[in-house]
């Protein structure tokens, strides 16, 4: 926990950007009946019954310091999808950073490692040397801002049906597009100080000092 909080109070430096990642599953839901449209004083209706059409991944991509964010939509989260979120961190999103200093959950696919499966080793390696890597405790996953921007991300977008992939990719490209145009930075005020009064009970407890004796 104090590693990541110690990340977040580096000043923002554009050579070494802080780039949290994060993911989220959105069910793919479509209406078995028609709508009934809106009208004066009467809103959109639609019928309590729905169709399941599969699910969808969602990778958020967001620099707090700059109010940045990319949302990259797709069918699974496997570590060769996460393998190509690193590569578009690297060589799409920031080719000229001299190291991505990298935020994260502990999900298991979240390891440099899976580079190793998704390239041959000489480009796995180049890629690997792009990032630093810091991870939130388990049990911690508010750490990472990712994870509230995701939530934003639902709130704002994904809380309602959509039926299938590309309606949701192009909806999410929309929500990406409008709040990257009035960026919405990132002001982290819980510091490790903090954690340590306010999270005292998680810290391991310290056993007392021994005094010395006198001989008198």
């Amino acid at each position: 926990m104090e590693d990541v909080l110690d990340v977040y109070k580096r000043p923002y430096d554009p050579k070494r950007p802080l780039v949290n990642v994060d993911e989220a599953s959105k069910q793919l839901v479509a209406d078995v009946t028609a709508r009934l449209p809106m009208r004066p004083g009467q809103p959109e209706r639609m019928d309590y019954e729905y169709e399941r059409r599969g699910t969808a991944n969602l990778f958020m991509m967001f620099e707090p310091l700059a109010g940045w964010r990319r949302v990259k939509v797709t069918d699974r989260r496997t570590k060769l999808d996460f393998a190509e979120v690193l590569k578009d961190l690297s060589d799409v999103h920031y080719p000229h950073a001299e190291k991505i200093v990298l935020v994260m959950d502990n999900l298991n696919t979240h390891k440099l490692s899976v580079l190793y499966e998704a390239f041959d080793p000489p480009e796995a390696h180049r890629l690997s040397e792009r990032f630093e890597t810091h991870y939130t405790p388990k049990h911690a996953s508010w750490l990472n801002i990712a994870e509230c921007e995701l939530s934003v991300l639902s709130r704002q977008c994904l809380n309602r049906r959509i039926e299938n992939k590309s309606l949701l990719t192009s909806e999410v490209n929309a929500w990406e597009r409008d709040r990257n145009e009035q960026p919405v930075r990132v002001d982290w005020q819980f510091t490790t100080n903090d954690a340590r009064i306010k999270l005292k009970s998680l810290y391991p407890a310290q056993a007392p000092t021994n005094s010395s004796k006198s001989d008198h």
